[in-house]
């Protein structure tokens, strides 16, 4: 059901590294130590794949077999805002258990270009085209390929369905060229009750 007033948006940002410099280096050696010093600090910062530690960011809540998930379209300016909370091309992965029933509170914060959200079948590298049919009951937006009638910018929707069987799957924008473009998460449910986000924003 969709929703024109804007959602309580939630603030995402990654933390910054700092690093500081000898005392007692030369003048002239400055600059260029503190400049490769940084390079290194932002690579580390660079979201990361699949592998790596799970979480439960704020966005994403359990209660008992209950899973919310707060996701944002163009909840920054990544890849001209066709992201979700920030995350793009399978850098994040959204893991629920098997049986779950999930709530998908979704809103467009693109300031420009309607999305849409949805359970595709898993991929590793984004199809060309990608067909408006959920793996799961009930687990797409409304109107989702249409960039007049799926979710409009400021607008909200909400999304519910069971994660009914285990397996790897995606989470996408249906709008066309959106998902090869990157507009997509891996989605993963757990036969073993996994729960969490792997590489959150």
């Amino acid at each position: 059901m969709k929703r024109t007033a804007f959602s309580t948006a939630l603030m995402l940002g990654l933390a910054a590294c700092g690093g500081g410099e000898s005392a007692d280096a030369g003048a002239e050696m400055e600059s260029a130590p503190a400049a490769e010093a940084e390079a290194p600090a932002a690579e580390a910062a660079a979201p990361a794949a699949a592998p790596g530690e799970m979480t439960m960011p704020a966005w994403f809540r359990m209660d008992g077999d209950n899973v919310t998930i707060d996701i944002t379209a163009g909840a920054t300016s990544a890849g001209n805002y066709w992201n979700f909370n920030g995350a793009q091309n399978g850098d994040m992965t959204i893991v629920v258990p098997v049986g779950a029933q999930v709530t998908i509170n979704f809103a467009n914060e693109d300031p420009n270009m309607a999305h849409s959200i949805g359970v595709a079948e898993g991929f590793d590298s984004a199809p060309a085209t990608i067909q408006a049919v959920p793996v799961f009951e009930g687990a797409i937006s409304e109107d989702p390929t249409s960039m007049m009638a799926a979710t409009l910018p400021g607008e909200t929707e909400v999304v519910t369905f069971t994660a009914s069987e285990a397996g790897n799957y995606s989470l996408v924008c249906y709008i066309p060229g959106h998902t090869i473009s990157g507009m997509w998460l891996r989605f993963n449910v757990s036969a073993e009750g996994d729960a969490g986000v792997i590489g959150a924003m």
